[in-house]
């Protein structure tokens, strides 16, 4: 997209040149570019490990199924909330009709999980996300329990701060995970759980009582908040094994620019030093404490993380890293 202030529209006469190569329009006639050095691509060869966000069992079984297959990709990613839309299930709702519906809830979320964890290949592993609903969006899918209004509700009750007050979710976590284990045995270890939406070690703790959960039971921090970068190293000194870093909202509070507001769009910058800042301080942190970091990228900015960050673990969608594939094949 080309903008362009009012002012200067007057003066814009004659023939534009689109330079696909460099991103970039000029006027007149172009002088071709001088050959720039290749860059060697850091798709795949800077890189260690790739989880996939996935949004169910056919994203998984594609992924696994590229040819040549993609080594990297050691790990699948899903949010707790596409699991219940793919089943039906209106979460809410179940949570507040009392211990034996949250029951219900959770084993309905793990016979969603199971066709996906037959779909792993040896070495991988799924990872879910808690349920994040913000207030806007859980209104939509309840048809009776109350939701509270909220003015601005991006910013509102939803993630940890939801889950520390919801008194059904305990039980349906732990239907959830006894679930896993009656249906899956030991490859019930496979699947792994990270909290979104969280600010301190406080919240993190707490949570982890919330759910019942033992010191031995790995819960992983989905890293999306200012707060929850410079807690990083507290989180992993807290029990959290591993970190996933999600850039999308990650960029919007940094920068103040609402990723969805096409009016602010030139002011959220995937590559701002403020962000690239963060990416690295998170990144540090969770190695210092010897806990792997996942960073989510987009596959315009795959290449500049890998060559400007500390990072070799990335997140992406399962289309992009399909679309990346593909191109490698080619």
């Amino acid at each position: 997209m080309l903008r362009v202030a009012p002012s200067e529209l007057d003066s814009l006469a004659g023939q534009a040149t689109v330079l696909l190569d460099r991103a970039s329009v000029v006027l007149g006639e172009a002088a071709p570019a001088a050959p720039a050095r290749r860059r060697r691509a850091a798709a795949f060869g800077d890189i260690e490990s790739i989880c996939v966000v996935v949004a169910g069992t056919a994203d998984i079984r594609a992924t696994n199924a590229l040819a040549p297959r993609v080594e990297h990709a050691d790990s699948f990613f899903i949010r707790e909330e596409f699991v219940c839309f793919s089943a039906g299930l209106s979460p809410i709702d179940s949570l507040r009709e009392g211990v034996a519906e949250a029951e219900r809830y959770g084993a309905a979320v793990a016979s969603r999980l199971c066709p996906m964890v037959r779909e792993l290949l040896p070495g991988q592993r799924l990872i879910m996300r808690l349920l994040d609903l913000r207030s806007d969006d859980a209104a939509k899918i309840t048809s009776g329990a109350h939701v509270d209004d909220e003015p601005n509700p991006e910013l509102g009750r939803h993630g940890a701060r939801w889950l520390l007050r919801e008194r059904g979710y305990p039980h349906a976590f732990r239907a959830l995970r006894v679930h896993l284990r009656d249906r899956l045995g030991a490859d019930a270890d496979r699947v792994r759980f990270a909290v979104p939406f969280i600010n301190d070690r406080d919240e993190y703790v707490r949570l982890r009582r919330h759910l019942g959960l033992g010191d031995e039971t790995p819960l992983a921090v989905f890293v999306e908040t200012p707060a929850a970068v410079h807690s990083a190293a507290d989180f992993c000194a807290s029990g959290a094994g591993e970190l996933f870093v999600g850039t999308k909202d990650l960029i919007q509070f940094y920068l103040a620019a609402d990723r969805g507001n096409h009016l602010v769009s030139a002011a959220y910058q995937t590559r701002h030093p403020a962000v690239l800042a963060a990416l690295r301080q998170a990144v540090e942190s969770g190695r210092g404490a010897g806990a792997p970091v996942h960073v989510f990228a987009l596959g315009a900015d795959l290449d500049h993380y890998a060559r400007h960050l500390p990072v070799r673990r990335l997140m992406m969608c399962a289309a992009e890293l399909r679309h990346l594939a593909g191109r490698r094949a080619a």
